[in-house]
């Protein structure tokens, strides 16, 4: 009788050795992602973004072709056809481009035309994995080489990443073009072995052994990377590039210190932002008001502020909904976000 209760329980602690990484490569890299309409939905509930304002934009559908070989989608609103500033809004993981379109009207008061994309895998982007920047980041160069073409070498572009897409474009700064002039990383993680681990132990409670050796052999073969092929934080240590790191105070799915930890080991110039109160992914719901004024003094900090024929319209120009409109932009005086935290 012993004999088979011993027997049972070993076997399932080898079920569950074998199940339970195979559950987490899953969860990581092929979740099902959310539809345009889930994502524009969730906006309305959260009062920031309304659905007539996405759809009363003037969209330019597109498809580029990713390193190897995967059909890439995003949609381009040219407001401003004078203006060379393109910021691109990368979403979160089981997201898509519309839940991106919340910050939209923030960046036109900046004179920026803005272009959504659709992460690998992702809305109507090719792709079966999710590999957290180690394919992404040359995503966002082909969106970036798309970009130059399109408004030439003279053009100033930003990057804008929540989650995932913030992780996906601080990796992107290792490699990152001369006319990319910032990025804004909201809730990003610092690395990803260290992200693992936080949920495997904390959120999860199970043992890092043998669960994060397990995930990283089957993320290895399934998906082609490893944990420790992605790290941010060391990207950060070497990058002179201006970063706005973003992140909300009670985030435990990636933890609030991600952020700090970066914004620590990253040198000048950076600005770090805390949301009191916020969730993972929900800093600019929660106190948009805030997130809009550090964010603008920011890029006029590092870009200036646009010059009045950048921001002519064609009469024909639809576009989101502004609160108000881009004259009145000018970096608050006696304040600096790109020296120190705020």
């Amino acid at each position: 009788m012993w004999i088979s209760i011993v027997g049972g329980i070993i076997l399932f602690i080898l079920l569950s050795i074998w199940i339970i990484p195979q559950f987490a490569v899953f969860q990581m890299t092929r979740m099902k992602s959310s539809t345009y309409e889930q994502c524009l939905d969730l906006l309305e509930q959260h009062k920031v973004f309304r659905k007539k304002q996405y759809d009363d934009c003037d969209k330019e559908e597109l498809f580029i072709r990713s390193h190897d070989g995967l059909a890439l989608h995003g949609y381009y609103i040219e407001s401003f056809p004078a203006s060379k500033r393109v910021i691109i809004i990368v979403h979160g993981y089981t997201s898509a481009l519309t839940w991106s379109a919340q910050f939209m009207a923030m960046f036109f008061k900046l004179g920026f035309n803005v272009l959504l994309v659709d992460q690998r895998r992702h809305g109507q982007s090719e792709g079966q994995y999710t590999t957290f920047g180690f394919n992404e980041k040359k995503d966002v160069q082909a969106w970036v080489d798309w970009v130059i073409a399109r408004k030439g070498e003279d053009c100033a572009i930003g990057l804008h990443g929540q989650s995932l897409g913030g992780g996906t474009v601080l990796e992107y700064a290792a490699m990152h073009r001369p006319q990319v002039r910032f990025i804004i990383a909201d809730c990003p993680y610092s690395d990803l072995t260290e992200l693992i681990h936080h949920q495997v132990t904390k959120l999860n409670h199970m043992p890092a052994w043998p669960i994060m050796p397990l995930i990283n052999r089957l993320l290895k073969r399934k998906a082609g990377f490893e944990l420790e092929d992605v790290s941010p934080i060391r990207v950060m240590k070497t990058c002179r590039l201006p970063i706005m790191f973003i992140h909300g105070s009670k985030d435990i799915f990636v933890p609030t210190y991600m952020s700090a930890d970066l914004y620590n080991a990253k040198p000048e110039p950076k600005a770090f932002m805390l949301v009191d109160g916020a969730t993972h992914g929900v800093s600019y719901c929660i106190d948009k008001e805030r997130y809009e004024a550090n964010v603008t003094d920011f890029v006029l900090q590092v870009v200036g502020k646009p010059q009045s024929e950048e921001l002519e319209q064609p009469a024909s120009a639809r576009m989101p909904v502004c609160d108000s409109l881009p004259e009145q932009l000018a970096p608050n005086e006696g304040s600096s976000v790109l020296q120190g935290a705020t």
